[in-house]
């Protein structure tokens, strides 16, 4: 896996860092003076000969760490393991803020220095305006905007234009209709169909018709709706949890919660393929961080052993349908951790609500565990349930606590009327009709049986409708995409950063839709053109 510079702005870390708990300090056992920079020095150089294997001699301390091959799971990791050896906060984005040994042992040597002159109440010297670049304060010409559009300029010298924004027509689901043309569409989480259902479009219009098309303001003080907790307690009751609270975005869902209830003192264990919502929320709880290799219950065993009792609450997170993989974690095994070392558990249900069980309540369902073992249920409203925003289902301790003093949700309007209108029809829809999970799962295993018979590489999917067919390259990657759309076809691609380098692949979200015909039809089709593009002379572009 590639190292990748979180978004998280470095000085707002260090600021975060300064003020953890009033002198930069963790909830642990403290070294009783900060080692010197030679100290530290050795310290690096060791774990990195360790880690990868290397004599210490061989490890050049001015050379930057990503040419070692040191991925994002021991790169989190090892700044874990900085934090219990200088028994003390650290910047999440160290080892990119500064990414030799030489740079970080001589910034972490000398960290409370800088740290005091960082919060000086003194006025800094005059500069002069002139010296100060055009990038600096003018967005056009700094390095973030100028790398995006060489990316754009090189698809669009590739011949296959520029595939993103494209404008569909209409209600999308199993086909799409694109500049007049009408493509089967793999492109759509719209699982079991609700989007455009009759009865969910119906209770969106009543409801636009009762209380308009927002509540505008806040739930805490005058946006709440008899829709709103009639809303929640649905969720609740169809997950198996004491309550729920809906927010007015899934990602800020995700990112709400986690850096709401976790904080310095805290120790949060991830999933190395987890969503950027999950990414997101950890970076900015404050809490020290660890990832764990992708559903490896075992190396998170050996962390949680390691490292447990150093932390006051310790949270950890996986997903029910990871969505770049369509694979399921062993649900019981963390579960089991969880009790084990007296943890909290949150299971992020995007792609697995609606989706897994006999009759889609989710990965709870499809292992038949009590729903009360896992801490938080997440959850997003855009997939199965045909609308927008997410849920957090649980305890009522921690519905109400997050109800009162989330940042992102007291401080945020309440999900419109329609939305939690369309929620609402879905679920009960989605009750009545049970089959519809049913038709998925067959639908899903269709695709999967007849793409791996043409030898297709469907990575780790099992018992999902989230279908990568991985081919490596990243330009064949679109160019399979572009195939395929000349041919009828819809399916997005996935190339770095947004899957790790050397996996690019196209993604099929397979819907309860979707006909027997359209799937064989597809599987022929992407296997013919698969094979094109493996042969010499691939690189043409039709």
């Amino acid at each position: 896996m590639t190292m990748v510079n979180p978004s998280s702005n470095g000085a707002s870390a260090l600021a975060s860092f300064s003020n953890s708990n009033g002198n930069g300090k963790i909830a642990s056992p403290l070294l009783a003076s900060t080692p010197t920079e030679e100290a530290i020095h050795a310290w690096l150089v060791e774990q990195l000969s360790q880690r990868l294997e290397l004599e210490s001699q061989d490890i050049d301390p001015d050379e930057d760490l990503t040419e070692y091959g040191l991925d994002s799971v021991e790169a989190v990791n090892l700044s874990g393991e900085l934090e219990t050896f200088l028994g003390r906060r650290l910047p999440p984005t160290l080892l990119w803020d500064y990414p030799t040994l030489s740079a970080l042992a001589e910034y972490l040597g000398n960290a409370p220095a800088d740290i005091a002159s960082a919060m000086s109440p003194h006025r800094p010297s005059a500069v002069d305006l002139d010296e100060i670049p055009e990038e600096h304060y003018t967005f056009e010409l700094s390095p973030e905007y100028q790398e995006l559009q060489g990316r754009l300029q090189q698809l669009e010298q590739s011949g296959l234009g520029n595939p993103f924004f494209q404008p569909q027509s209409g209600i999308v689901n199993n086909t799409t209709q694109i500049d007049g043309r009408e493509l089967i569409n793999f492109a759509t989480y719209n699982y079991v169909g609700m989007s455009g259902d009759p009865a969910v479009s119906k209770a969106a219009v009543n409801a636009i018709s009762q209380y308009g098309t927002s509540v505008s303001a806040s739930r805490l003080i005058s946006g709440e709706k008899p829709l709103h907790r009639e809303l929640e307690q649905e969720i609740a009751s169809f997950i198996g949890t004491e309550d729920a609270i809906v927010l007015v975005g899934g990602h800020a869902t995700n990112v709400t919660t986690i850096s709401h209830l976790f904080g310095t003192g805290d120790l949060i264990v991830y999933d190395g393929l987890s969503h950027n919502s999950i990414l997101q929320g950890c970076q900015q709880s404050g809490a020290s961080l660890l990832t764990f290799p992708h559903n490896d219950w075992n190396a998170l065993e050996a962390l949680l052993a390691d490292r447990r009792q150093n932390y006051r609450r310790v949270l950890i997170v996986i997903e029910g349908v990871y969505s770049t993989d369509g694979d399921i974690p062993d649900l019981p095994r963390f579960i089991e951790l969880k009790k084990r070392y007296q943890t909290y558990l949150m299971v992020d249900e995007a792609h697995s609500i609606g989706v897994l069980g006999a009759t889609g309540r989710g990965i709870s369902e499809y292992f038949g565990i009590n729903p009360a073992d896992v801490d938080l249920w997440m959850g997003t409203l855009s997939k199965s349930l045909a609308s927008c925003g997410g849920y957090i289902a649980g305890s009522k301790a921690i519905v109400d606590y997050l109800k009162y003093t989330a940042p992102g949700f007291v401080f945020s309007v309440g999900i419109s009327p329609p939305n939690a209108a369309a929620t609402l029809a879905a679920i009960r829809t989605l009750k009545a009709e049970p089959e519809r999970v049913a038709r998925l799962r067959d639908r899903s295993r269709l695709f999967l049986t007849l793409a791996q018979e043409q030898d297709l590489n469907t990575g780790t999917s099992y018992d999902s409708p989230v279908i990568p067919i991985i081919v490596g390259d990243d330009l064949k990657s679109v160019q399979l995409s572009r195939q395929l759309f000349v041919r009828g076809i819809n399916v997005p691609f996935m190339i770095y950063p947004s899957v790790p380098k050397g996996s690019a692949r196209l993604r099929f979200f397979i819907t309860c839709d979707h006909t027997e015909a359209q799937i064989r039809k597809t599987v022929a089709i992407l296997s013919e053109e698969v094979a094109k593009l493996n042969q010499p002379d691939s690189s043409a572009v039709a």
